[in-house]
């Protein structure tokens, strides 16, 4: 089968991978109908982490071809929607709702691989989840950003507690912060403040419910939030970056009290300094997103087309394009790549 392999920063192959076979009774092998790059993705391409020829893709939708004997809740023929941490459902940890921590987790990224045509998913009990039918082609795209990206900014807006009478500002307007503002305006936020300095990201913030932009950065951002929310600051924040500078710019625009909901993956030796932490006196809460948990909901919504998440994909290539797909997000030519096998 082909897949995509990042043989070194920078460098993005298809090649021939062997086809996934059942290794444990819990496994199932799904037929992946479309997958897509993700911004973390960018980070070994940018040579931030380790790349040495990695097995590329965490996010996934496709039909079940074989299970294990002890997979009970999918079976061959479904169309499915998987989280990108394999989970078992079953651990206390699970059980609280945070499968991403399960004790069996296991990152899609880099062990698995689903930029590929198959791919073998353990735990599938606790990791896929089935839909109600066979989707009409134009709900691929949508359930494809349930599996990582519209999870993890409902997670963020779940966690900086977005709802009604709520002021919601989301800093970065990467397809994480554009589904932390579909999140927010789902869970009944009276305001969404998209930061963002593109047009592009900002119409497509309106369109899933942004009600202002502020395109400042920094302290500038954090001045700009008081002045619109008559110095308080918003009552949730979400931190969809991962920088010192936005974790302070969450923090310092959060009012007292606030919450601060963070999904942006934090790297190079991020640190923030924890005096004017301690004096924000605002919730912190976040991490890698237990999707896992609000899939059954989300399919639901987006069977239901009371949503349409998919519209973050701006840019459609086949598998074996998926190089000039990553060249297109690194180079900021698009927000989110979608790839069809």
């Amino acid at each position: 089968m082909r897949g995509v392999i990042m043989d070194a920063p920078g460098q993005i192959s298809v090649t021939e991978r062997e086809d996934p076979q059942i290794i444990d009774p819990t496994d199932a092998i799904v037929r992946i109908t479309a997958a897509c790059i993700c911004g973390s993705d960018l980070w070994p391409y940018r040579g931030v982490e380790p790349a040495d020829h990695l097995l590329m893709g965490h996010e996934y939708v496709g039909i079940v071809e074989q299970v294990g004997d002890e997979v009970t809740t999918v079976t061959p023929g479904d169309f499915v929607v998987g989280s990108f941490v394999i989970s078992d459902g079953t651990c206390e940890i699970c059980r609280a709702g945070y499968p991403s921590k399960c004790v069996n987790a296991e990152f899609v990224h880099g062990g698995i691989g689903t930029q590929a045509e198959k791919a073998r998913i353990p735990y599938a009990d606790g990791t896929l989840v089935a839909t109600p039918g066979q989707p009409d082609e134009d709900l691929i795209p949508s359930l494809l950003a349930a599996s990582d990206v519209l999870g993890t900014g409902w997670f963020a807006a779940d966690a900086a507690q977005a709802g009604p009478g709520k002021t919601v500002a989301v800093v970065g307007d990467g397809a994480v912060g554009l589904m932390g503002v579909l999140a927010a305006k789902q869970l009944g936020a009276e305001r969404i403040i998209a930061m963002s300095r593109h047009a592009d990201r900002q119409a497509l913030a309106r369109e899933f419910g942004a009600t202002d932009i502020v395109e400042e950065r920094g302290e500038a951002g954090v001045a700009k939030i008081k002045e619109l929310t008559n110095g308080l600051g918003a009552h949730s924040v979400i931190e969809a970056v991962g920088t010192e500078e936005s974790f302070m710019q969450a923090i310092h625009a959060a009012r007292g009290g606030g919450h601060v909901g963070f999904v942006g993956v934090a790297h190079e030796g991020v640190k923030l300094p924890m005096d004017e932490v301690f004096f924000a006196e605002v919730h912190l809460h976040g991490g890698p997103a237990p999707v896992r948990r609000y899939l059954p909901e989300l399919i639901d919504l987006i069977w239901k087309r009371e949503i349409n998440p998919g519209t973050v994909f701006d840019l459609t290539l086949p598998l074996d394009q998926a190089a000039a797909g990553y060249e297109a997000m690194v180079e900021r030519r698009a927000t989110k790549v979608l790839l069809t096998l």
